[in-house]
């Protein structure tokens, strides 16, 4: 269990550090006339936002386990989310997170096969819904990225876009097969194991997707509606401060932006970045001097309170002594 704390004390410590750097850099002699404004009952909603959002990523995961002819509880489903969450935070680039929810499938009677697909499509579907957001966040917001043309980040969203479906059509339509072939006979024996792994796993999430198009569609506005409770903390904490007149189309459209990047941020659980990326969007709509308090809010309850609740269903589920093994590889 050694190796457990150890990692656990790590994480406390960046998360303490960069929590207090942020909020030492962002103070000003504003900040303590600001948060007396503060309203309580804001940090209660955020709460419920968040809940709201994980049952929502449970039950979209309950109903992806459907598609592939499984079955599990929206009880059983929560605890993956919540899984996913303990693990992603504890290794580098949340690599964690996918072996967390594979764990926990598997602990409900889904065979590694089938948990390995859906895991891969639970991602999927979700960064799908943040890339087709992007064009008309980009096309709202003219200042998201200074210095860089809103229409081309528009233009590059769609083309994105395009590039994701064609790869899709090819995938399924097993076009790619004879260049999946030639790029894995010029690999090394293991790596040449692990291509042909995830490409197969992405032929089969494929086809899982366009499998049953109405279960599809009610996954995706799941997701949709999952993610958009998630990044609703962060207005809720604004209306707890007093602000009301702001364009709340601009705060949601970077959240999304934000959380669409930290996807392939390789810090654990997007630390450091998360609130790095906050700070440098919002500085310009919070109130003066309590961004960085905000930035730390938001990861406290939409990020830090689910790693803990996912310790606990860890411990429960699989015993204290899951925490003496070996971390899944970074």
């Amino acid at each position: 269990m050694k190796r457990f704390y150890k990692r656990l004390i790590c994480l406390v410590a960046l998360v303490l550090t960069i929590s207090g750097a942020v909020i030492y850099f962002t103070v000003d002699i504003n900040t303590l006339t600001n948060l007396t404004l503060f309203q309580p009952w804001s940090l209660a909603l955020a709460v419920a936002f968040v809940a709201l959002g994980l049952v929502l990523d449970g039950s979209r995961l309950m109903h992806l386990v459907h598609i592939s002819r499984e079955n599990i509880t929206l009880s059983q489903a929560v605890q993956v989310v919540f899984g996913n969450y303990f693990l992603a935070l504890l290794t580098p680039g949340a690599t964690g997170g996918a072996v967390a929810q594979l764990m926990f499938l598997r602990k409900a009677g889904v065979p590694t096969g089938k948990a390995t697909v859906l895991v891969f499509v639970r991602t999927v579907v979700s960064i799908i819904f943040l890339i087709l957001c992007l064009p008309l966040i980009f096309w709202h917001d003219a200042h998201i990225l200074p210095g860089v043309s809103n229409d081309r980040l528009g233009v590059l969203s769609f083309i994105v876009l395009l590039v994701l479906l064609l790869f899709f059509l090819a995938v399924r339509e097993n076009l790619l097969n004879h260049l999946a072939v030639r790029i894995a006979r010029k690999l090394a024996l293991p790596r040449r194991r692990l291509f042909v792994n995830i490409y197969r796993d992405t032929q089969n999430a494929i086809r899982l997707l366009g499998s049953s198009p109405k279960a599809m569609l009610l996954v995706f506005i799941e997701s949709g509606l999952s993610l958009i409770a998630i990044y609703a903390v962060v207005p809720c904490l604004l209306l707890g401060l007093g602000v009301y007149h702001v364009d709340w189309y601009t705060v949601m459209g970077r959240m999304i932006f934000l959380n669409m990047l930290l996807y392939f941020t390789p810090t654990p659980g997007g630390s450091g970045v998360a609130e790095g990326g906050f700070v440098f969007l919002f500085s310009e709509i919070v109130p003066a001097g309590t961004v960085g308090i905000i930035a730390v809010c938001w990861r406290l309850i939409a990020e830090y309170i689910p790693f803990l609740i996912g310790l606990y269903y860890t411990v429960k589920v699989f015993g204290a002594a899951f925490l003496e093994k070996k971390p899944p590889a970074s």
